[in-house]
């Protein structure tokens, strides 16, 4: 059965990126390599990756993809990508990206369609992954926790979600980050 995974980074006052939408405090962790290592294991299980549009145009930006991108396939392989956005977007090159708008329930059968036996990675951000919960549809969540504050910024999840939805289910130390695991029901 296809699972929907929030699997994210954030600082410890519950930020994912910068009022701007930069990353570049999450690069900065020193042992930033070791909370990688890991990622390829659970990159094997994902069918298809659903993201934001801000999420995709850092990304777009930061890893200059348009002129290389061959380092899409790298980082992702061939699986499919929804970009929820309202407004057109670029695409990588040779990369299946699917630029979708209106809510998640109205994409949700080809989103699973597309993952096939495989899991549903929301990637960023945390508007989205709310939308899921609001949905019903999110059943995990995955934090790396880094050691860093922004002060401000892109919330980690702009939703209540109280305890009683939330079973913590692995605990781990990763370099500088602790990472969580999250069954929500």
């Amino acid at each position: 059965m296809t699972r929907v995974i929030f699997h994210t980074a954030t600082t410890l006052d519950g930020y994912l990126a910068t009022d701007d939408d930069s990353l570049d405090w999450l690069f900065a962790v020193p042992g930033a390599d070791e909370a990688e290592a890991a990622f390829g294991d659970f990159l094997v299980g994902v069918g298809t990756l659903v993201m934001g549009s801000a999420t995709y145009e850092w990304m777009l930006r930061h890893e200059a993809l348009l002129d290389a991108p061959e380092k899409w396939a790298g980082y992702y392989g061939t699986r499919p990508t929804f970009v929820f956005s309202s407004r057109p977007l670029p695409r990588v090159p040779g990369a299946d990206i699917r630029v979708v708008s209106g809510g998640i329930e109205a994409q949700w059968a080809s989103i699973q369609d597309a993952a096939g036996a495989g899991d549903v990675w929301i990637v960023g951000g945390g508007d989205l992954a709310g939308q899921f919960i609001d949905a019903g549809l999110l059943d995990e969540i995955r934090l790396s926790i880094a050691p860093a504050t922004l002060g401000s910024g892109k919330p980690l999840l702009p939703r209540v979600l109280g305890a009683d939805r939330l079973t913590l289910r692995h605990v781990q130390r990763a370099g500088q980050f602790v990472e969580l695991v999250y069954a929500v029901s």
